[in-house]
This record gives C-alpha cells, structure tokens and sequence, in this order.
C-alpha cells in the first residue's frame, strides 16, 4: 500500500516573538519533507500583510512549496487580481480558495461572494498557472441549505477549475468515505481531483470543543466526555488526543486517503508525532533524526 502525501497548515503570527517560533517550527517539519506548507488568511484579508510576509520568508528558507489562502467575500476583483499577481511573482504556484468570513461590522458580500466565484475568477485571470485548493465539509458547511446542496457546491468548485479539496477536520472516517463516495456518483475522479483529509491534533480540549462549535465539525461523544473527565489533566488529554487521530489516520490510509493535510497550530508536536507514527516519513529521514538526536545526547554529556 502505498503512503499518503501529507502537509502542515500555519496561521500568520500576531508577535515578532510568534514570528519566530514559527520560523523555528517551520524548519522542524519541513525535515519531515511534506508536499506543502499553507498560510491561512484573516476574514476580509484582515491578516493579508503578515501572511505575505510569512509567506515570504518560508519561501526564502526552503524550496519547500507554499500555498497561500486567499478568500473572495467583501473584496473586488482587482484586489484579489492584484494580490494573484504578486504571489505569481513571487513564484507562488499553489493556492487554498475560500469564501472567508466578512470582518465584524463589514456589510457588503463583494464581486465575489462565494468560493465558487473565486476559483472562476483565477482560472480567469491565471488560467492554469495556480494549483487550486478548495475547502470541502464532510459534515456538511454549516451554512449550507442542505448536506445534497452543500455536495453539488463541492462538485461545482471542482468543475470550474479546483485541483484538489482539503476538508474541514472531522473525527469520523465514515463522514469522510461518504463525502468521497458522493463525489464519485456525481462523476468526480478523485483520483485526478483528490480529496484530501483535513486532520486536527487533540491537544486542548477547551479550544478544540471552541473551533468544532464554530464551523459544525463533529466531536464524537465518547470523546467530548472523556476530554471532560481528564479536566485540566493536560498529559492525559495529549495522550488520548494522539490515540484518536492516530486511529482515524490508521483507517483514512487503510481506505486510501490520497493525501492529509494537518492542522498544526503552529506546533511541532503533535503533528510530528503522528507522521512519524503512521509510517508516513521515510525510513532515511527518520534514521537520519534519530541519528541526529543521538549525536546531540552524546555532545550535551562531554
């Protein structure tokens, strides 16, 4: 059976010291040699600086790619025109297109109000230079009419031009398999046009729960509880968070994920953890850091 590709997703840092420390995880996980690194986007293009300049500086310390999110709602087309270009200059050749959420108090859906708009709007004006990324919800958006509508959305998005869609995270496989089958009745290859498996590490409870309730994703409620029971027990909620998303990876590659794209947060841990686990980084790269580890045990007791 053949390994899934994986990636990281960042979110732009709001301190110089943030900056940093995203620079230093930066470097941890690209050792792992992913596919991509994404940098997601503030609604209305409230973070647009420092995501370019993000973007900027990942693009400088590696050749590793880096796709930018960009979103459509409350922008016109020569904005969004104006920024294509500049991450074309830039050598940008991926993008992740999204709606985005209107700022607080911003009325006004823009030219482009949904995402489907925007893939339109960049196969228009860049015609095939971008690989585009679209969001796809297994759970169905929570803003959709109905779980057939917000599907036939996804199809759309795919037609006009998406490459690939990442979904929202979820920890049920089967809402996953079921996206994925859905796709294929509606005459989506998937195997030209993957879904990818959004994955999000458990780490903290309390801004898991925060982020599920926010965009409709579903936490199972065996796990709700138990995250309840261990409180403020921050180990044990590490540990149990690792063995769910470990398991649910375990069966997304045993069905033949294409590809996981996971949410890190920013962190090194535990999104090293589960790549190293689930077999996912080459058996070379692995000897190299524990070879590297070895090393640096062995020079820290001289």
């Amino acid at each position: 059976m053949s390994k899934p590709a994986f990636s990281f997703e960042f979110f732009p840092a709001k301190t110089e010291q943030g900056h940093e420390k995203l620079l230093t995880t930066f470097d941890e996980l690209n050792q792992l040699s992913p596919t991509y690194f994404s940098v997601t986007y503030g609604a209305g293009g409230s973070t647009r600086d420092r995501t370019l300049s993000i973007v900027q500086a990942l693009l400088e310390r590696s050749d590793t790619p880096v796709a930018p999110h960009i979103s459509c709602i409350g922008d016109d087309k020569a904005e969004i025109a104006e920024l294509l270009d500049l991450y074309k200059a830039l050598g940008i050749t991926r993008l992740v297109a999204l709606r985005g959420d209107l700022p607080s108090g911003q009325v006004g859906m823009g030219e482009l109000p949904f995402a489907l708009d925007l893939v339109k709007f960049i196969r228009e004006h860049s015609a095939d230079h971008f690989h585009i990324e679209v969001a796809a919800y297994p759970e169905m958006h929570p803003q959709a009419k109905s779980f057939l509508f917000d599907i036939d959305n996804l199809v759309n998005k795919y037609k006009a031009g998406a490459d690939t869609a990442i979904t929202q995270f979820f920890y049920n496989a089967d809402s996953y398999l079921h996206l994925r089958d859905a796709l294929e009745q509606r005459g989506i290859d998937t195997v030209a046009q993957p879904l990818v498996a959004g994955i999000m590490p458990i780490t903290n409870s309390s801004n898991l729960i925060r982020f599920a309730d926010s965009c409709g994703a579903d936490i199972p409620r065996y796990v709700r509880r138990q995250l309840a029971d261990f409180g403020d027990d921050r180990k044990a909620i590490r540990e149990f968070g690792f063995d769910v998303v470990y398991r649910l990876c375990e069966r997304l590659i045993a069905e033949g994920v294409p590809a996981m794209h996971f949410y890190s947060m920013n962190k090194v841990e535990p999104n090293k953890r589960l790549v190293e686990a689930l077999g996912l980084v080459s058996d070379e790269l692995v000897s190299n850091d524990l070879s590297s580890k070895t090393l640096s045990s062995e020079s820290a007791s001289v």
